[in-house]
């Protein structure tokens, strides 16, 4: 018989917070659960061999997603890669380029302009251009690339 109430008896105010994994099963997880159920199956009623065949091809599907997701992050990574280097023939090379100038009523106009490209930067996620005058632009703003003497010839063509 309890004669006196102490702490230990009073429920929790707090609420336990509910951990949560990923929500993904990866390969390793998958195949712990088949053969924990396959451990722990009722010897006189054992998996069919159609529920069996069924967990393989599922497990089969896992693991060519897995790999494939492997190879796309890769493939992907390469071409950022191949991106910056192709980009890098533009060094050196004289360029036109567009900017969008909105003007004190918010009208944009386009200005063009001419600079040489000194380098190329790779930053958050896009290949970039560094100008002569210390300007980066985006490369889908570029509109024509010449070498330095063929900017000279066209001008004194004029």
């Amino acid at each position: 018989m309890i004669n006196s109430v102490n702490q230990s008896l009073f429920l929790s105010d707090r609420q336990n917070e509910r951990k949560t994994g990923q929500g993904t099963l990866d390969q390793d997880a998958f195949l712990k659960i088949l053969i924990t159920q396959l451990q722990n199956q009722d010897p006189s009623n054992p998996m069919e061999d159609k529920e069996f065949i069924s967990q393989m091809a599922n497990f089969s599907s896992l693991e060519q997603m897995t790999q494939m997701n492997k190879t796309l992050t890769n493939f992907i990574e390469m071409q950022k890669d191949s991106h910056f280097l192709s980009h890098s023939q533009l060094i050196g090379k004289e360029i036109k380029w567009e900017q969008v100038v909105a003007d004190t009523h918010g009208e944009s106009t386009v200005r063009v302009h001419d600079s040489l490209v000194t380098a190329i930067k790779f930053q958050n996620g896009k290949t970039r251009l560094i100008l002569e005058g210390g300007e980066v632009i985006d490369t889908v703003q570029v509109i024509h690339i010449a070498s330095p003497n063929e900017k000279s010839k066209n001008n004194s063509e004029v």
